[in-house]
């Protein structure tokens, strides 16, 4: 047996390296208060090297959060499977956990460069339902501690342009997570893991592979088509070569509103559906006039104008940061300056008799 040197092991405390691959979640126990005891990573916590059968994960088009890049992992616990399911989010079991870390790279432009991580939000499955936990970084990024209360934390960075950027970042309390993540107003539920915003190629240890095809090898994706081509896909909105305008659009709307702004969602009076399986052009708010939105029409007349989006109540919400007034409420303290872009050339490029179609 050999015996490592106290001062390597104080080392290893300190730093928050880990030796252990194996995952520590029980369900039916109250979550930890650091976020090193669930052993989700290997070696130094900051590096986010996944333990195994944490496995990374990359969606299609990603929600805009004040632009904090994200590393996203599934825990998928022995034995466990997941249905193959393209009608809403993956049908993950209890015991599966979700784990999505914000942060800043100090340089947008140095792939893999230092970067400071701001907090890791957990989804947890339990018995009940889901849970919505939410660790956040210290300044030394050795440890993340559970915080129900929320925070703000100045940040600063170099912009993909050269630019130095400042914000304030926004740390969701608990009631917050659930006005997103929220189902029939009664539970909460992931977002972003869909069939749709799945189904692309990933690195998984330098090797290329379908995120579809490798959850269905791992035997964890069951009763799924057997190549991805006969699965849906959603467009990346960034992607300007491969998806035309009106795609691009549709799925940045349906991953930054849709989740509120559909037939169960908390928006639902609105009469605003904004998820990809709306095709009723006036529930997509051509010439559709609002419900009620206050001073958040800004005296204009109808969500969509096409042909105009500068008299558009949606360019105009999208271009605020007035929290009367902006839109998302909640997870948005910046104009997403492209994606504010991107819907004002897809208004821009509708044709002014538009709404006709949908008479």
């Amino acid at each position: 047996m050999v015996l490592l040197p106290a001062f390597f092991i104080l080392y290893m405390v300190s730093c928050n390296i880990k030796t252990s691959t194996a995952v520590v979640l029980d369900v039916a126990q109250k979550p930890f208060g650091k976020l090193s005891e669930y052993n989700f990573f290997a070696g130094m916590m900051s590096s986010l090297k996944p333990n195994a059968r944490v496995i990374p994960y990359e969606l299609n088009t990603p929600l805009f959060t004040d632009y904090a890049q994200k590393s996203r992992f599934m825990y998928i616990p022995e034995g466990k499977t997941v249905e193959y399911d393209t009608t809403a989010t993956l049908p993950f079991p209890v015991g599966c956990c979700l784990i999505k870390n914000f942060y800043y790279p100090n340089d947008f432009r140095e792939a893999g460069g230092p970067k400071r991580i701001m907090e890791t939000r957990l989804l947890v499955h339990r018995q009940d339902g889901w849970d919505a936990l939410d660790y956040v970084w210290n300044d030394e990024q050795t440890e993340a501690t559970l915080e129900n209360a929320g925070d703000i934390k100045r940040i600063s960075w170099v912009h993909y342009d050269g630019s130095k950027r400042e914000a304030d970042y926004i740390i969701p309390n608990k009631n917050q997570c659930k006005g997103c993540h929220w189902n029939n107003s009664t539970t909460i539920t992931p977002i972003g893991p869909k069939v749709r915003n799945l189904n692309r190629d990933v690195a998984f240890d330098n090797v290329t592979e379908n995120e579809l095809t490798h959850l269905k090898r791992m035997g964890i994706l069951v009763h799924s088509p057997a190549t991805p081509e006969e699965s849906p896909r959603l467009a990346n909105w960034s992607d300007s070569v491969k998806y035309s305008v009106h795609d691009r659009a549709r799925a940045y709307l349906d991953v930054n509103c849709g989740h509120c702004h559909n037939p169960k969602g908390p928006a639902y009076t609105s009469g605003l559906h904004l998820n990809l399986e709306n095709t009723n052009l006036q529930n997509l708010g051509l010439c559709k006039s609002p419900v009620a939105a206050g001073k958040g029409t800004g005296n204009r007349l109808y969500d969509i104008i096409p042909g105009s989006p500068e008299k558009s109540i949606m360019t105009y919400r999208l271009g605020s940061v007035d929290p009367g007034i902006k839109m998302p409420e909640l997870g948005r303290g910046l104009v997403h300056q492209e994606g504010l872009e991107l819907i004002t050339r897809w208004i821009a490029e509708m044709t002014p008799d538009a709404c006709k179609a949908n008479k």
